[in-house]
């Protein structure tokens, strides 16, 4: 064999190595890379992630930081019960917020309902009278928006009121 062949190959399998073996290091693992809890996946099931900046998780990762501290003897018992007071408080009160139900907005409906000179838009679909006066809608072709008078044929304007009629 070709001694500059040998040598091409030597350099490509020794930058493939290197490559394999630096991969890790400026690729992070990702949860999709099958890595279990033993080598640093995911946490044990129900635990929150450190990166949650949520009120609760805030306060519930302060109340395990000071019972370890109490633990190790970092804490003393003074401070422990000051702390103790303080963090539960606020993870109840996160508790209690996230309970709350939240009102949504909703976006108003591009689809036109029909209006009822007198109570407004009905929600009905298809509605031709309103639900609650028994007048005819002012989507109703044939008859005015305003008085619910039936219009005549090619009519500008209502016979009833003087309403102008949309062509």
């Amino acid at each position: 064999m070709n001694p500059l062949v040998e040598l091409t190959l030597a350099v490509l399998l020794a930058t493939g190595a290197v490559y394999f073996v630096l991969l890790p290091i400026f690729r992070p693992a990702t949860p999709s890379d099958g890595l279990g809890e033993e080598e640093g996946g995911s946490e044990g099931e129900g635990e929150e992630s450190e990166d949650d900046s949520s009120p609760r998780a805030v306060a519930l990762r302060a109340l395990k930081e000071i019972e370890f501290d109490r633990a190790t003897g970092k804490l003393s018992d003074a401070d422990y019960d000051a702390l103790k007071q303080k963090y539960t408080a606020l993870a109840v009160e996160a508790l209690r917020d996230a309970s709350q139900p939240r009102a949504i907005a909703h976006p108003s409906s591009l689809i036109s309902h029909p209006a009822c000179p007198q109570h407004g838009p009905r929600s009905e679909p298809g509605a031709q009278f309103c639900g609650e006066c028994g007048r005819r809608l002012s989507s109703a072709h044939g008859f005015c928006g305003r008085c619910g008078a039936a219009l005549e044929a090619d009519a500008h304007f209502c016979n009833a009121c003087g309403n102008s009629v949309a062509a």
